[in-house]
Order: C-alpha cells, then structure tokens, then sequence
C-alpha cells in the first residue's frame, strides 16, 4: 500500500529519536531519513524501522531520563527539541532577518533626514526593500518546497555532533598527558 505523508513524518520522528537515544549515527540517521521521505509504499518505511525496537512510552520506560545538553526548557510540558516548526521558523528567521535590520536602517535613515529637512523626501528606500524583498520571496518559496530548513538542520546538528567529538578527544589527549609525563622512566 501506498504511504501518505503522517506515514512518512511518524517514521521521521521515531529515527529522531532513535537519534536522540544513541540508536543511530548522524549519517545514517540522515541516510534513512532521506530514504523516509523518498519512500512510497509501507513496505519501504517499515525496512527503514526494522533494526529498531519499538517506541516504550516515557511513563512505562525502566531506562533512566535523558536530559538533553543545551538550555533548559520553558516548562515541563514543552515537546523535546528538534520541534517540527522550530527548524523552519530558525531558517526563515536566518533568511529574512538581515534584511529586516537592514530595511530598519535605511528607514531610520530616510525617517531622520526627512525630519530634518523638515519636510517627507522622496521614500528611496523602496528601490532597496522592493527587489531584495521579491528575492527573498522567491527563496523562501523554493527553500519551503525544497525541504532546505530541514537539511539546514540536519547540517547543524552534524557540525556541532563533530565540535562536540572534536572537544571530547582534546579532553581525553589532555587527561592522556599528565600520566605520562608523571612516568619518570624515559621512553624506549
């Protein structure tokens, strides 16, 4: 039978959290999630969750809580993080903000030289929000359609998984070499 959508996003969110759970490795959670939203048939989800033990609901889990690494939440209902309209909002916010505090500026620009000529000139800053504003418009169509906050996201998470190893193996070299200078005999 043919998968739809839900099908396909609640087969995302369990490699999410087979992710979150230590289960799978960044590139072959990014691997099959893209092969999640290529499939077509249940067939093709079900091989994607097939090495994977099924979800135990928190209540019922005998395994000890997991608290994640970055800010605490705002409550305690709050849906764990990566949140499905966090990503997009995060990359929209990345797309459209310089162009909003630019926009300010060359408003305020235009507001203070109006104010003291003491008379409206001429609003020029439309020759600069009115063509930057319609790329914007047509990247931020594309990106959508395109899945780009997501693959944003996933690029994120991958850069700051290998900061993270990369800051773990100085920890290790760092406590390595006390041990060994400690050792008076010389080395052979």
């Amino acid at each position: 039978m043919r998968a739809a959508d839900a099908d396909r996003e609640a087969v995302a969110d369990r490699l999410r959290a087979a992710l979150g759970e230590g289960r799978l490795d960044l590139h072959e959670y990014d691997e099959r999630l893209q092969r999640a939203y290529a499939a077509r048939t249940y067939a093709e989800l079900d091989t994607l969750l097939a090495d994977l033990p099924p979800v135990t609901p928190v209540e019922r889990s005998t395994l000890a809580p997991v608290t994640p690494a970055g800010p605490p939440s705002a409550g305690a209902g709050d849906p764990p993080a990566p949140v499905r309209g966090g990503v997009t909002a995060r990359w929209l916010a990345e797309v459209w903000l310089p162009y909003v505090q630019v926009i300010a500026i060359v408003v305020t620009i235009w507001a203070v030289t109006s104010l003291l000529s003491r008379e409206p000139l001429y609003f020029w800053p439309v020759w600069l929000a009115g063509p930057w504003g319609a790329v914007l418009v047509v990247r931020t169509v594309t990106g959508l359609t395109g899945g780009e906050p997501r693959r944003r996201a996933v690029e994120r998470e991958r850069r700051r998984q290998r900061k993270g190893a990369k800051r773990e193996r100085r920890r290790e070299l760092r406590t390595a070499e006390p041990d060994q200078r400690d050792d008076p005999r010389p080395a052979d």
